[in-house]
């Protein structure tokens, strides 16, 4: 565990709510450590395409003038963070206003596309050494899931409709041909995704489907038009009670019901089960109770539909334990799986095995391109709603920050088709 010296830190950010945002108020003294970052910062830029302009007017990076700009506002601030708390201190240095971007996805891009490189492998070696573990209390157990979810998904309704579509769908959409150039309706192509993965598992008229995950409840409304009786849970207060309200106004209560459960405590029997990007809540050490949980729930012959985001799987092993800056501030608990561990798991825990695999990373780059320039220009109904200005800055971090993962594939996005056998 890193010690940091408590009593040197003083309150350097102004206009900052210190109660609210200790972490972010509050530059840790580390001068050694710092001395390091620096060190590791000023050489790992020399060798990217990037700028790196401070406040003082000192240039310097591995790019031209037309590479993106890294603009270092409070320099020591910026290395005591870095070299206190590694990535969680990069984030924190930019909710605190240490550096900003001309184009934060750009940057964020250049970042992503030489992780590997940006550190000595020294340090890798050192990981576990020198940065935080994951709490223990945020260990994903039916009580810990429901706190994790809770400081996610329930921060507000109103917040999420300011930058997602009609169909309230906060996961990746299937645009048609190249994402780049699509001039696809959003709300369209969150369609096509749901309709491409309810096709997978085979869902139509007299289904009985489950849904792990409820979201906002536009996928338990489309298998519902589609004649399937629909079991949707999920854990969260705020989703269910938006959810139940916009199937009843959809004319879909007969078929379609959103319980507020854990997987875990789920039972029945269901012909297909579908879940899109809530494996990712799931926390490395339950995927096997996840897999075994849809194992159990499914009929022989049934069908799964499984939309995961996903790293490769040496950064799984490597990370699983580590506490990020994403973890800390954006989805407690969380853990992204790769391709392989999915298999790893299901084939170790489960019955079923993996019939499909498609992959369409570039077209969340696009779905998170659209969110992020939606969520910044509607700052002020952000603000209204009671989010400050550091929360703000946190969520355009956290947007860019995935945007560019999937851009440079240091990220991907996956619907994998599960079958079980008839005995």
């Amino acid at each position: 565990m890193t010690v940091i010296d408590q009593s040197r830190q003083t309150p350097e950010v102004t206009g900052l709510d210190a109660q609210l945002w200790p972490d972010i108020a509050a530059v840790p003294h580390t001068p050694v450590r710092a001395a390091v970052a620096r060190r590791i910062f000023h050489h790992a830029v020399g060798r990217i395409p990037l700028r790196v302009v401070e406040a003082s007017g000192r240039s310097y990076g591995g790019g031209g003038a037309s590479a993106p700009v890294f603009r270092l506002v409070r320099p020591t601030s910026f290395f005591h963070r870095v070299g206190a708390t590694g990535t969680i201190g990069f984030g924190e240095a930019y909710m605190a206003g240490d550096w900003t971007a001309d184009d934060l996805a750009a940057v964020l891009s250049v970042f992503a596309a030489n992780m590997r490189q940006l550190v000595p492998a020294v340090f890798h070696r050192l990981r576990h050494a020198v940065l935080h573990r994951q709490p223990t209390h945020e260990d994903n157990t039916v009580e810990g899931a429901r706190d994790n979810i809770h400081r996610h998904y329930d921060l507000s309704n109103d917040l999420f409709k300011t930058f997602l579509d009609d169909t309230m769908s906060y996961s990746s959409a299937m645009f048609d041909g190249d994402p780049s150039g699509a001039g696809l309706d959003l709300a369209d192509a969150q369609h096509r995704k749901i309709d491409r993965l309810l096709d997978a598992a085979d869902v139509g008229a007299g289904t009985r489907l489950l849904e792990i995950g409820t979201g906002w409840g536009e996928l338990a409304i489309r298998a519902a038009r589609r004649g399937a009786q629909v079991t949707s849970i999920t854990i969260s207060i705020e989703q269910a009670e938006l959810a139940r309200q916009r199937i009843s106004a959809a004319g879909m209560t007969e078929r379609a019901s959103v319980l507020l459960q854990d997987y875990r405590e789920t039972q029945g029997e269901f012909d297909a089960i579908v879940s899109v990007e809530m494996i990712e809540a799931v926390g490395a050490n339950h995927w096997d109770e996840y897999f075994a949980t849809i194992d159990r729930l499914l009929v022989p012959g049934g069908r799964v539909g499984l939309q995961a985001i996903l790293q490769d799987d040496y950064t799984v092993l490597a990370t699983r334990d580590t506490y990020t800056w994403i973890r800390k501030y954006v989805f407690p608990g969380g853990q992204l799986p790769s391709a392989e561990s999915i298999e790893r798991t299901i084939t170790g825990a489960t019955t079923l095995r993996v019939a499909d695999r498609y992959y369409f990373g570039r077209h969340y780059a696009e779905t998170l391109r659209r969110w992020r320039e939606r969520f910044e220009a509607r700052a002020a109904d952000v603000a209204h709603l009671g989010f400050d200005e550091t929360f703000r800055r946190m969520w355009s971090l956290y947007l860019a920050y995935s945007e560019a993962g999937f851009r440079t594939g240091y990220l991907d996005v996956a619907q994998f088709t599960l079958t079980k056998a008839i005995r």
